[in-house]
């Protein structure tokens, strides 16, 4: 199983405890694939679906789309529009937030979004 199967299925199944309605069979129905798709997803029998499917799974399971295409070894075709624009700046960005302490990258990404910077 993959870390994101197990994640799918860890978050579907939590969800389900509370509500019924997060059965396997109607989470594929309102995301659009078959029951047997996302049974296979959750195992880890198939690739992680398609950007598009990632991103309607994350809805119905109220995670953040770009944390779950991550999972699925995915960037969104928005981000990666923006990359393509500055590929060495962002490459070099990434390479120094790999190092960084997590307070280090959540202070740069309030100012970025506040606009303080």
């Amino acid at each position: 199983m993959t870390q994101f199967g197990r994640e799918v299925r860890k978050l579907r199944e939590r969800l389900r405890r509370e509500d019924p309605r997060f059965s396997l069979r109607q989470v594929a129905q309102r995301v659009g694939i078959e029951p047997a798709y996302l049974s296979k997803i959750e195992r880890g029998d198939v690739a992680p679906p398609s950007e598009a499917t990632t991103g309607r799974l994350a809805e119905e399971l109220g995670v953040d789309r770009d944390w779950l295409l991550a999972l699925a070894g995915k960037v969104s075709s928005d981000l990666q529009e923006i990359i393509r624009r500055h590929p060495e700046s962002f490459a070099e960005l990434i390479r120094k937030l790999k190092e960084a302490p997590e307070d280090a990258i959540l202070r740069v990404v309030r100012e970025v979004r506040d606009g303080e910077w």
